[in-house]
């Protein structure tokens, strides 16, 4: 099979449905079998009350909130045409499984259009906020490009909307792009931000991107059979201008500057020193917060919290400070205010409590469901080098041996932390 991708229909292509069709279904009950064997049992009941709540609550004078996705949460792929169902890429593992994932190498891989964001990740937020009386609106976009220009065109999207009050939810990088354009969005009309786990001052897991070991990266490649992390890396994910606009920068408290290739280990994978140049022009214009910016950071998780150049690799440093992608520090919002969970960064968006605490946050600017303050963090900091991530998911996943179950959770887990971010990890390599 080629790196090209596959002609071949998957389950996947066939189960996609827009956010709008999801809900829905849910709503009705219709599809029931499929989409209970896609969310798995609990999160299909789960999912159906949200959504007969949602379908039941006023629509008169809702006040509209956008719901932008973080990185990686939108959905890639060409829409159906005809007969033929939409082909999903992003992310299908029928696709992963024969080289897929060489269909997003940019610039070639341009023809792609953005499908609706995660079900698994997002579906639960966009329905709690429309049962408690919002109108919601998914802003799902390309996650890959420049996060200058997703910003234009999500600032051209609200000067277009006519409603005289607008509300943003904005998950992880969802954040930047909302935050970009909020300094040239109309200050009267828009009157809140909320963000979950966005990286204000970057994030490490976009240096790992870059170097191939960032653990999502890592388990993509155990599931591509032609290819490993480090092609991916070099391949594919180093041609996305936007992770290179999440590198940390000496704001964050990075002692080196990462948008220097210099300060970057010799051997491959290496970021695009082009791409890298973008990354500071983006976040030097990031325009200053004011009092309509709510930041929800995520704390107590295994998170790469610093990083040095050492032998000519990286050694990352592994603390609890975060939510296991995007450090404390870089999450907090200066000139905003700040809210504490203890949460994982990919499960902010699926958490009840984050949900009743964005609520209160819209509707009043404060909310008594988290913390104002960190709280004392816990677990000892280690050390973890390139070369030992490296050794890590390195055996092929034998995915047509897993039960449906163990697929849903091996995708819902692609962020889980290795081991050797434990307190006391092991020594030698693991998956």
């Amino acid at each position: 099979m080629s790196a090209g991708g596959s002609a071949t229909v998957s389950v996947y292509d066939r189960l996609w449905h827009s956010n709008e069709e999801l809900c829905s279904l849910l709503a009705t009950g219709a599809a029931r079998r499929e989409l209970s064997a896609m969310f798995g049992g609990a999160d299909y009941a789960l999912l159906t009350g949200l959504a007969r709540a949602a379908s039941r609550a006023p629509r008169r004078r809702a006040e509209t909130v956008y719901l932008l996705p973080g990185i990686m949460g939108t959905q890639l792929g060409a829409l159906p045409a005809g007969e033929n169902p939409a082909d999903l890429i992003w992310l299908d593992p029928q696709d992963v499984i024969e080289g897929g994932l060489y269909r997003l190498r940019l610039p070639q891989a341009t023809d792609l259009v953005p499908l609706g964001a995660l079900p698994f990740s997002y579906l639960a937020l966009q329905l709690r906020l429309r049962a408690a009386g919002f109108a919601v609106l998914m802003h799902d976009y390309d996650w890959r490009l420049n996060l200058a220009d997703l910003s234009a065109a999500f600032l051209a999207r609200l000067r277009a909307d006519p409603a005289d009050s607008l509300l943003i939810v904005a998950h992880s990088m969802g954040g930047l792009i909302a935050r970009s354009a909020l300094g040239a969005a109309e200050r009267s009309r828009l009157r809140r931000l909320v963000t979950l786990g966005t990286p204000h001052g970057g994030s490490y897991g976009a240096v790992q991107a870059l170097r191939g070991t960032y653990p999502v990266v890592r388990r993509l490649a155990a599931l591509d059979q032609l290819h490993d992390a480090e092609a991916l890396s070099s391949d594919v994910f180093n041609t996305f201008p936007s992770i290179h606009q999440m590198v940390p920068g000496r704001s964050s408290g990075q002692q080196a500057d990462l948008f220097d290739p210099g300060n970057w280990p010799s051997t491959d994978p290496r970021p695009d020193p082009r791409l890298l140049q973008e990354g500071r022009a983006f976040l030097a214009a990031l325009p200053a917060t004011d009092e309509r910016c709510i930041a929800i950071a995520g704390t107590q998780q295994r998170t790469v919290t610093g990083v040095r150049l050492a032998g000519d690799e990286f050694h990352y440093q592994i603390s609890n400070a975060g939510d296991g992608t995007v450090p404390l520090a870089s999450a907090q919002l200066p000139g905003g205010s700040n809210y504490y969970v203890r949460c994982e960064h990919s499960a902010l968006p699926r958490s009840a409590t984050v949900a009743c605490a964005v609520l209160e946050l819209l509707r009043s600017g404060r909310t008594s469901r988290l913390a104002a303050q960190p709280g004392r963090l816990r677990g000892r900091t280690v050390t973890v080098r390139d070369a030992e991530l490296r050794g890590t998911w390195l055996q092929k996943i034998d995915w047509a041996g897993l039960a449906p179950a163990a697929r849903r959770d091996y995708l819902n887990d692609l962020n889980e932390p290795p081991r050797q971010y434990a307190p006391f990890a092991p020594a030698g390599p693991g998956a």
